[in-house]
């Protein structure tokens, strides 16, 4: 899996980056000991693997920290585990389904009218290689969830992180974006035989698009890495979520710790622009409740 991380500011830095994660791959501890007290954290899926490795380190430097989840039962026992390692009580866990657009848009409308601040917003969770699923709104499930449903939590936030100052944003992708294709006559695989790695491909490579075009319509950098999982694949967002030096970096992709380039596709600023603009094109525009989705996007511009 893999990560996308934007810092929002309006009168500071803005970034945005992707954190590509896969298992194989070489990874390191992250390098910064910055803490992290006051700020607040939102991690999707954080009560099993990378999620929650991320939330049990953020925790460990002070953080307060919101597990977005589907499953509260799994959600609270998480919570309750890394509250008693770390002493850190302000381990919170809220429900989250991000295959429902009512569902992303309740927790987001609780968020606002509570948090004070939220400092930064962790993507991380996702769905893998699923049957022929649709979310609660007919999208295809790995685009719904993966894709569409952070990229509507995304900016349904975007102001509390832009107003809290330095906000970042991380985004999970994968480098199965690597063999990803847009279809734009099928986004939903409504019209063709079903293929589970390809669409969730095709989800993967829609994030790393996403997040290409935010950066460019918030004017921030943006970066990749490559790293292990759970507890070494946590390392990346861990440190794109806390590294101070990383303010003012802008456009640069890692392997580790060394600069590299995505797939080509992923730089495709067309086909990131489509995605943000899909009317008029056969695509998930046709599908049920797309405007939802998309009427959001312009709040912030």
């Amino acid at each position: 899996m893999n990560k996308y991380v934007l810092p929002l500011s309006i009168a500071g830095t803005v970034i945005g980056g992707t954190v590509l994660v896969k298992d194989y791959a070489t990874g390191g501890m992250c390098p910064s000991k910055a803490t992290i007290s006051g700020k607040t954290i939102i991690i999707t899926g954080a009560n099993t693997g990378i999620g929650k490795e991320t939330a049990r380190e953020l925790a460990s430097r002070g953080g307060r920290i919101i597990m977005a989840c589907r499953d509260m039962e799994k959600c609270e026992t998480a919570a309750r585990e890394i509250r008693g390692e770390t002493l850190n009580h302000d381990v919170y866990a809220k429900h989250l389904n991000l295959a429902s657009l009512k569902s992303i848009r309740e927790f987001a409308k609780q968020i606002n009218e509570e948090e004070e601040n939220v400092n930064v917003l962790i993507n991380n969770a996702g769905v893998m290689r699923c049957p022929h699923w649709k979310t609660e709104d007919g999208f295809e499930m790995q685009l719904g969830v993966n894709h569409l449903g952070h990229f509507l939590l995304t900016n349904l936030l975007l102001e509390k992180l832009k107003n809290s100052g330095n906000g970042r944003i991380i985004n999970v992708s994968s480098l199965a974006h690597k063999v990803g294709q847009v279809d734009f006559n099928d986004l939903n695989w409504e019209n063709k035989k079903y293929d589970t790695k390809a669409a969730y491909c095709q989800s993967k490579l829609a994030n790393i698009l996403f997040t290409r075009e935010l950066v460019k319509k918030l004017h921030g950098p943006i970066f990749w890495l490559l790293v292990k999982s759970p507890r070494l694949g946590a390392q990346p967002s861990i440190y794109l979520a806390v590294a101070e030096e990383l303010e003012g970096v802008s456009g640069k992709y890692f392997d580790v710790n060394k600069e590299k380039d995505p797939a080509p596709q992923a730089l495709d600023d067309e086909t990131a622009r489509r995605l943000w603009e899909p009317t008029g094109d056969k695509s998930i525009a046709t599908s049920k409740n797309h405007e939802e989705v998309q009427t959001v996007k312009l709040s912030w511009q």
